[in-house]
């Protein structure tokens, strides 16, 4: 007879015949609802919803324990209750009844210290009263704990007690039945995956697809919150970041020796931390950066067939609870698999990568380019070869003897000595014939030779097509802007402009401001990699609206609009280049200074006029260039950008050339050094957007009644004006000045006959 029967029977003992039949009637039919139930949560339910109903209480919630973490958790509960609690097993009431093995009746939950108040507010629901038994196995083992909760009328019993005991130990059976199959078929279903993801992996050959599939698999493997891999960089002696599953951060860069993923890296050996932010090794700086909590690590190295690490797999805050062995066991095999695969990817990506980039570079290429195999068959042909040979019908599959001419035969004597010398040969300015088509090349031959061995893979034919035009061109084009030698060459009477021409233009002068620092911070080689980074940005600007880039003047950029051929709208394409100018600068600044690097500003000047453009030098280095007071003008105005704290600043002549509309203000009535006749100035501040110029009309409106004040002599009203500036835009240093200089004038009144004229002394 059964343990559980025995106490049935003693329990009948002291009960009626009635109360004795009852109970093992109930007893029986939660025997034989267990057996109908196949899975764990099946049996959780139905032992929840009887002992509830025979017990006449509001709820019941089953606690199993979790050896693994040591802590009880409810995996069923009565009354909407879905919400999983969870709690050390040797806390609160379940806790004690779980270790003690001692069930216990519970009057007065609040009364009692052990109970967690906590749970009640979590839930929303309030324990009055509870009976509390240990869920035990045929082999007396304790593998949870069952409350039952707020019996309905009066308080539980010493019968409802013994009445519980009985029915949790009938079910303890198929409770640990089911446990043990539930576990094995989770560790089945996890091994069947783990075998078809491998497969899946090994015949991925996209890197890029590869690494976001294993992130994402490792996540739903592990059932991790977040998962990165960290390759190792070489050069630079870093981990990276290729892929992060759930960041926003598209890559995270760290010396590869620091934190834990550097740790692991360096010795090999993988950690799991269960608690991160009690790790020394933990920098807390990257949760600060993404948002993102970290509870628990679990890092491994990525080690390929060679013994080599080659970087690590960090997974991120195990849903439910800890890493535990069996997972790190299970990343590491994957890793191993992952190392297979991420090698052979990578192999075929950097071929791939390779390929792209010679088809690229054929396809970039001005000069014609065959390839041939050892028969002299032609086997790749570039866009350029085609267009130099238009006319010849298939070059590619075609036999290089059947194309060429009686005359030019002598290229496959040639082509044969270089594959037998191992040498490129080069034939400037020859005559070609291929296909019935003549050129006058350049002509280059080359061997191609496999890398692993001396095999003879054939040869390749270099053609630069060096007609009249093509050669005048070129020779011209070292010595000025490619674009002026193009319209001198093929516009009618451009060759006048080498002597010299008078037009109307628009000047645009910039300057770096900070730039002694960087040289001085930089050296030699760091300044000029700053300057052709910044030039490279600042000449595309000008290029995308049509200027002509006349000289570079140490950190400063000379560029012209309306010359060599004028528009309408010179002056706005002018204006649009120095706001896009501007623009570039400071998304380049945001990039230097996320990587800790010196940032910089710029002033521009703008000046519409007469000037005069022509090939000016010595017969030894002649420059096109333009000269005249409207290019002078436009130097003054950006050197004037300091004194007024501006960055655009452009001529009343300019400013009356623009057809579109901008956001400027009147600052000035300017004499610049050299000059005696006044120039109006305007500040052009298109570039600001709400942030980093806040209520910018109303400053300009502001403003502009400010100027109209402070020529009139009135200012007091003009200090007023510019005070409201200041109050819409404390970062407005234009207003500041011109409070200064009221106050100055106030303090000293200009003669009767002022005309509110600047006079500028500096350059």
């Amino acid at each position: 007879m059964s343990a559980t029967l025995q106490q049935a029977n003693r329990a009948r003992g002291k009960l009626s015949n009635s109360a004795a039949l009852k109970r093992t009637s109930t007893l029986l039919e939660i025997s034989r609802l267990c057996a109908q139930k196949t899975t764990l949560d099946g049996i959780l339910t139905v032992l929840v919803e009887m002992t509830s109903l025979e017990l006449n209480c509001d709820r019941g919630t089953i606690f199993l324990n979790d050896p693994v973490s040591e802590e009880l958790f409810s995996r069923v509960a009565q009354g909407g209750l879905t919400r999983e609690i969870r709690i050390l097993n040797n806390s609160g009431i379940a806790g004690a009844v779980f270790q003690s093995g001692e069930a216990e009746l519970i009057h007065d939950n609040y009364a009692d210290p052990r109970f967690n108040s906590l749970i009640d507010e979590r839930t929303g629901y309030r324990t009055n009263n509870m009976m509390c038994v240990p869920i035990r196995t045929m082999s007396d083992e304790i593998i949870g704990v069952m409350q039952s909760l707020n019996k309905l009328e009066g308080q539980f019993t010493d019968d409802d007690l013994s009445l519980l005991e009985e029915m949790t130990r009938q079910a303890a059976i198929a409770l640990q039945s089911l446990q043990y199959i539930e576990k094995s078929e989770r560790k089945r279903a996890k091994e069947m995956a783990f075998i078809e993801l491998v497969s899946d992996i090994n015949s991925e050959l996209d890197l890029s697809a590869l690494l976001n599939r294993v992130v994402d698999e490792t996540c739903s493997m592990l059932n991790a919150e977040r998962a990165t891999i960290f390759l190792h960089d070489t050069e630079t002696a870093t981990l990276f970041s290729r892929v992060a599953s759930g960041a926003e951060i598209s890559e995270i860069r760290l010396p590869s020796y620091a934190g834990i993923a550097g740790a692991v890296f360096t010795s090999g050996q993988s950690m799991n931390i269960p608690y991160a932010y009690a790790d020394l090794r933990f920098n807390p700086s990257f949760d600060k950066q993404t948002g993102f909590f970290t509870r628990s690590i679990l890092c491994v190295p990525i080690v390929n067939k060679e013994n080599r690490t080659i970087g690590v797999t960090q997974v991120l805050n195990k849903k439910g609870g800890i890493f535990t062995d069996e997972d790190e066991q299970r990343l590491k095999a994957f890793t191993a698999q992952v190392s297979i695969a991420l090698e052979n990817s990578k192999l075929f990506d950097d071929v791939r990568r390779v390929k792209k980039y010679n088809d690229s570079m054929l396809a970039s290429m001005s000069n014609g380019v065959v390839t041939l195999d050892p028969s002299l068959k032609i086997v790749t042909c570039n866009a350029a070869a085609d267009q130099i040979w238009e006319g010849v019908p298939q070059l590619v599959g075609s036999v290089l003897s059947d194309l060429l001419s009686d005359d030019s035969s002598w290229v496959q004597k040639r082509i044969a000595a270089v594959q037998d010398a191992g040498v490129s040969e080069v034939f400037n300015d020859v005559s070609l014939a291929l296909g019935g088509q003549t050129r006058s090349v350049n002509l280059t031959i080359s061997p191609l030779i496999s890398e692993d061995s001396d095999k003879e893979l054939g040869s390749m034919l270099m053609f630069d097509d060096i007609s009249n035009v093509k050669r005048m061109k070129s020779t011209m084009s070292r010595y000025m802007d490619p674009v002026i030698a193009s319209q001198m060459l093929d516009g009618e009477g451009g060759l006048d402009l080498l002597g010299g021409v008078s037009a109307e233009a628009t000047v645009m002068f910039s300057d770096v401001r900070g730039f002694t620092t960087i040289t001085e911070e930089y050296g030699a080689q760091g300044t000029v990699s700053f300057l052709n980074e910044y030039f490279s940005l600042m000449v595309d600007c000008i290029a995308q609206e049509g200027g002509m880039l006349d000289k570079f003047i140490g950190d400063a950029i000379m560029a012209c609009f309306g010359l060599p051929v004028a528009k309408e709208d010179d002056a706005d394409r002018a204006l649009r280049a120095g706001i896009g100018m501007i623009n570039a600068l400071w998304e380049w600044n945001r990039e230097r200074r996320a990587k800790s690097l010196k940032t910089v500003d710029m002033g521009l000047g703008l000046n519409t006029g007469m000037v005069v453009s022509g090939n000016i030098g010595s017969p030894k280095r002649m420059d096109y260039t333009v000269i005249g007071d409207g290019v002078n003008l436009a130097s003054r105005l950006e050197s004037a950008c300091k004194a007024y704290s501006a960055r655009i600043l452009i001529s009343e002549t300019t400013a009356s050339h623009l057809r579109g509309t901008y956001r400027m203000r009147d600052i000035d009535l300017v004499v610049v050094k050299g000059k005696t006749e006044p120039v109006r100035v305007f500040e052009v501040l298109d570039y600001h957007d709400k942030e980093t110029f806040p209520n910018l009309t109303d400053v300009i409106n502001q403003f502009n009644d400010g100027i109209m004040q402070y020529r009139s002599c009135n200012f007091e009203k003009a200090i007023e004006r510019f005070e409201r500036c200041l109050s819409l835009n404390p970062e407005d240093k234009l207003s500041r000045t011109y409070i200064e200089r009221c106050n100055v004038l106030r303090a000293n009144p200009p003669p009767a006959n002022w005309d509110a004229v600047w006079v500028m002394n500096e350059k």
